[in-house]
């Protein structure tokens, strides 16, 4: 039996997330977004690329949730995109409002599904999934950290003139401006990037990667970033069909570990079939740690917003 993933919202990040689902024939799609007609045209669009591409997963696009029943993951990026000048935060209620829905459906037909959260501020639409859905804290993930590692990596292998693939970094914390990219952790062939990049050159790099998201949007004008998002859900699929047990930063709900409880926040963790299986402490300095509580403190602030207005309890 073939292994089912939903994607619901059918725009730039979710159709390149079926896309790549199908390429490396991880499951069949269902792909579903309110808009009449356009996921099953880009469904079916994607289904006679197939014969190009030499894969055979089936995709099928729907305007209803019945589409998506039995799914083994369900990867959530309905909602609004960033425009230029306006931070994830702005979004807070107006995606809060389509997560709530969207979980409410999901859980509904796929109630073993495991969550993968894209939406933003992805972090809060991540406390939102979990409480709407009731399901165990393994089961619900944000995507954030691969992808704000994977730009930390680019910019590094940018720097040094190296391969990406030699590159490897950590980056915790809440997605967004506050985000704790670990240079210590971050290596070139396992050689700490703090011996081969300069204090300064560092800084600006670490700064480059926290504002990469609104790099890209400045840039676009328009909309926002979806190749880099959608590949870095695709290796979070990966990992957990084929239990390949990888460790990467994600957005995770904490119950105790590097001192921060109830809150979602991006730490070092092991994927395999059972969602998240493990969370990984390392050790941060003193300066980290603080860094990796003032990006919490921004995380709960928006929390505290959601649960003003009812999203949370």
């Amino acid at each position: 039996m073939r292994n089912k993933v939903s994607v619901i919202g059918s725009g730039h990040v979710g159709a390149t997330t079926a896309l790549h689902v199908a390429q490396k024939e991880l499951a069949d799609v269902a792909l579903v977004d309110i808009i009449e007609g356009m996921p099953q045209g880009k469904a079916l669009d994607l289904l006679e690329a197939g014969p190009v591409e030499g894969y055979d997963s089936r995709l099928a696009g729907s305007n209803s949730y019945e589409s998506t029943a039995n799914s083994d993951i369900v990867v959530i990026t309905a909602g609004l995109p960033r425009k230029p000048g306006m931070s994830r935060d702005d979004l807070l209620l107006k995606n809060a409002g389509i997560v709530k829905q969207v979980t409410e459906n999901v859980a509904k037909y796929s109630p073993e599904a495991i969550l993968i959260v894209v939406s933003n501020p992805l972090d809060a639409m991540c406390q939102v999934a979990k409480h709407v859905s009731g399901f165990p804290r393994q089961r619900v993930l944000g995507m954030a950290g691969v992808l704000d590692s994977a730009r930390f990596r680019t910019f590094i292998a940018q720097e040094l003139k190296v391969s990406v693939e030699s590159t490897h970094a950590f980056v915790l914390g809440g997605h967004g401006d506050t985000m704790v990219p670990l240079a210590r952790y971050s290596t070139v062939a396992g050689i700490p990037i703090t011996e081969l990049i300069s204090k300064d050159r560092l800084e600006a790099i670490i700064q480059r990667t926290r504002d990469g998201g609104a790099e890209v949007v400045k840039l676009l004008k328009e909309g926002s970033a979806y190749y880099a998002p959608a590949v870095s859900v695709v290796e979070m699929v990966e990992s957990i069909l084929k239990d390949k047990k990888k460790i990467l930063p994600c957005a995770v709900y904490l119950e105790g570990e590097y001192g921060i409880s109830n809150l979602f926040v991006g730490v070092p963790a092991k994927l395999g079939r059972g969602g998240m299986e493990e969370v990984l402490q390392i050790n941060l300095t003193t300066d980290e740690k603080a860094q990796l509580q003032k990006s919490a403190a921004s995380v709960q602030e928006l929390t505290q917003v959601l649960m003003q207005n009812g999203y949370l309890k």
